[in-house]
């Protein structure tokens, strides 16, 4: 298991940055990594272009971009304030999906936010978050957008697990957290859990988490989500870790039902990986 050594955070022009950088700060502490905070947006002179004159943005827009990019340097500056762990600035200057893509592939940790999809003003396309997590290999951890102040702590953690890649990279970019986790519950399909149990306890003993519950979730594809989220709040769940499941048909990303299903109506902090 590589250690947690650099954390990157997504920063748009939503209003819910603050919490991911609380949490990305407060684990940066926790596993003395450094932490970015990568403001990546579509400017709104570009995104509206049946505004400009003779392909010029309107002064009235390029302040616009002006004041998005200030108010998002305000939270970087403002969660710096308290004593610890300091956050370093970047600014893309491509498409905000590519740019941030490619940061992340030097990042350990990525730190994302649900797309809210009762505003239009983030800067970012809905599928930011489950094309970066796919496309860049990394474990991300995916912040629901309905919260200012995100659990940052994760005593109790909650574990979807299933016999696949995307599941694996997702508890193996998991384990630092685990390991400072007060307790686990790992969730496995009903009539495999006898299999998967003994080989999962293991090899979550030979990392050092050792007080784990098992619990078997038997659901229908479509249902999965819910499912899942349910038991999380059952068990007072404060992190859940899951693959990320999807593919590609042309330029759009198909999500598997469960991945659907939590990103849109997630209510605690999930780490994702593909």
């Amino acid at each position: 298991m590589n250690p947690i050594r650099s954390i990157l955070v997504h920063l748009d022009a939503g209003q819910h940055g603050g919490a991911r950088l609380h949490v990305a700060r407060t684990w940066g502490g926790r596993l003395g990594a450094s932490v970015a905070a990568l403001y990546a947006v579509t400017p709104a002179s570009l995104g509206m272009a049946m505004v400009f004159a003779a392909g010029v943005p309107s002064p009235e827009l390029l302040a616009h971009d002006e004041a998005r990019l200030a108010a998002a340097r305000r939270l970087v500056d403002d969660a710096c304030i308290e004593p610890g762990v300091q956050i370093e600035w970047r600014e893309a200057d491509d498409a905000p999906e590519r740019a941030f893509v490619q940061q992340a592939l030097y990042a350990d940790l990525l730190v994302l936010g649900q797309h809210d999809g009762t505003r239009h003003d983030s800067g970012v396309a809905a599928g930011f978050v489950h094309a970066v997590i796919i496309e860049s290999g990394k474990p991300a951890l995916v912040i629901p957008s309905g919260v200012d102040q995100a659990e940052a702590t994760f005593g109790n953690v909650f574990v979807a697990w299933k016999e696949s890649r995307e599941a694996a990279r997702a508890l193996t970019g998991a384990l630092p957290l685990l390991q400072k986790a007060d307790s686990v519950c790992v969730a496995v399909e009903a009539g495999a859990g006898d299999a998967h149990r003994p080989r999962l306890q293991q090899f979550l003993q030979r990392h050092g988490v050792d007080d784990v519950q098992f619990r078997s979730v038997s659901s229908p594809a479509p249902q999965a989500g819910d499912a899942l989220l349910s038991m999380a709040a059952d068990i007072g769940a404060s992190l859940m870790v899951m693959g990320c499941y999807g593919h590609s048909r042309g330029r759009e990303w198909i999500l598997g039902g469960a991945t659907r299903g939590v990103l849109q109506s997630m209510t605690l902090p999930v780490l994702m990986a593909h």
